[in-house]
């Protein structure tokens, strides 16, 4: 029995409900197998900041009910399956702190949108997973709490913001995770822990429920083992939502029926700007090794150009930093979360603020408020909002060539914990690949396509497609990741 349970956790969401209609395992038995992974690995991993066994068991027993009843996974996609969530995004009664001292014990009164149709597809929500603090990271060092690590070398970050999200679902601690993308931290840990990162396009998820960083960039996607599993999660998640304002009322296709295997017909391309000098040589390689791999699958290969791709890094940071400064303008100590008290208002808030908030997030409050402030918002800020407008229409332009680009997602492997900390601007370049899917609100994944050789560390493939073209990205992702091995290579200990 203790082996059987060892190894629900290893499968992936179609092995495992695969597994529970054929009554071959349980609910309750891959929660178990996911609690004991937790166990065995996390004191060293440190994805999870928090999880309730008791309430995780509960949910699997009411779903193995649901399945001896005859709920069927046509009726509900997830019934049975253990998916643990980012401490950004709202689960009722379970505690959302974002990475954050400044949210105090804070537990949500409410369910974030993406949770409640996790909830109705049977999905066992369990677990708060490590991040940087409000999202705001590359390495998931500036989590409030703890370190989270890279399950394939312990000594390295696994990537951020959503660093804790990439390395349970490497780490084998659960099936599939929630994560939040707003430059690129969905896909950025998952090429460098080594597994799938959907990044949807801006509008098809609801961001109800997802604690703003960027507002306008800012978007919920999910970390899973493979590309049918994203696939799987993200038709759950997918869909108009009128709580949302930014929320587009777009149709949810059936994505799984997309992942055909075959590319003929599809032009892909890669834009030259990206393949810098810079870009380390074995990611390069593989990346170079990939898109030849696509060619044999039979897609056309053409070299594009994106140049205002210089300016994505510059441009990115004024806007998220300004949108930030506005967002975090409400963690105040006064209607929730940590206070410290002061001789009156004005000391109550520095006070509250100096403490709670970690040096990365003061550092951007700090330049989003410069940037919007009288004198300068012309100079910055505006003009950001404009060349991103003319990195918008280098996609447009792009994709009247092409059905999709491709990448690399990261210009290196995980780097060493520390290694970059005390440099903020060799940290934000690690996502100069990512970000200009956030400005422009594609959509892109990441799969795995390789290994360094020494030490072995993961190289991720990124996809970026049209907005609303998330069917294209997961063929092309599937296709690719069917051809190849990388997704079945497992991490020391997972």
């Amino acid at each position: 029995m203790k082996r059987r349970r060892r190894m629900l956790n290893q499968l992936t969401i179609s092995e495992l409900t695969a597994k529970l209609a054929k009554r071959e395992a349980s609910a309750r038995e891959a929660t178990q197998a996911c609690l004991d992974q937790i166990q065995r690995v996390d004191g060293e991993i440190r994805a999870f900041l928090s999880y309730d066994a008791e309430d995780a068991l509960a949910q699997a027993d009411a779903a193995d009910k649901e399945l001896a009843g005859g709920v069927t996974h046509a009726e509900k996609p997830l019934l049975g399956v253990p998916i643990a969530t980012k401490d950004v995004i709202a689960v009722k009664g379970h505690p959302l702190n974002c990475g954050s001292k400044i949210l105090g014990k804070f537990i949500s009164p409410y369910d974030a949108t993406v949770i409640e149709k996790l909830k109705a597809a049977g999905a066992i929500i369990f677990g708060r997973l490590n991040m940087d603090e409000f999202a705001m990271g590359s390495s998931t060092e500036n989590s409030a709490f703890q370190v989270t690590r890279n399950p394939w070398d312990t000594t390295r970050i696994p990537g951020g913001s959503s660093g804790g999200s990439a390395a349970a679902v490497v780490a084998n601690e659960v099936i599939a995770t929630l994560g939040s993308d707003t430059g690129g931290s969905v896909r950025q840990p998952a090429a460098l822990s080594g597994c799938v990162g959907l990044k949807p396009s801006y509008g098809r998820v609801s961001r109800y429920g997802l604690v703003a960083y960027a507002s306008s960039l800012d978007q919920i996607g999910c970390l899973a083992k493979d590309v049918r599993d994203a696939a799987t999660v993200l038709k759950v998640i997918a869909g108009h939502d009128s709580r949302d304002s930014t929320s587009v009322p777009q149709p949810v296709p059936n994505y799984a029926a997309a992942l055909t295997g075959k590319l003929e017909g599809l032009k892909l391309g890669l834009p030259k700007e990206y393949m810098i000098g810079g870009l380390d040589p074995e990611v390069k390689g593989a990346v170079e090794s990939a898109v030849h791999q696509l060619a044999k699958l039979g897609a056309d290969i053409v070299e594009v150009s994106l140049p205002h791709t210089d300016y994505a890094i510059a441009t990115y940071y004024i806007i998220a930093t300004a949108e930030a400064s506005a967002n975090l303008a409400r963690f105040d100590g006064i209607r929730y979360g940590a206070r410290v008290d002061g001789a009156d208002p004005t000391d109550l808030y520095c006070k509250t603020r100096g403490a709670g908030f970690g040096a990365e997030v003061k550092r951007r409050i700090i330049l989003g408020t410069y940037v919007l402030s009288s004198g300068y918002y012309d100079a910055y800020y505006l003009r950001a909002q404009k060349v991103r407008t003319l990195i918008r229409q280098d996609f447009l332009k792009a994709f009247e060539q092409v059905d999709a680009l491709v990448t690399p997602t990261t210009p290196t492997a995980a780097f060493k914990i520390g290694e970059k900390a005390d440099d903020p601007l060799q940290m934000y370049l690690a996502d100069i690949f990512t970000i200009s899917c956030n400005l422009v609100g594609n959509c892109g994944i990441s799969v795995p396509c390789g290994f360094t050789r020494s030490p072995k560390l993961p190289i991720g493939l990124q996809v970026l497609g049209k907005p609303f073209g998330e069917e294209t990205i997961l063929r092309i992702a599937d296709a690719y990741e069917q051809s190849t091995g990388w997704h079945k290579e497992r991490s020391p200990g997972s």
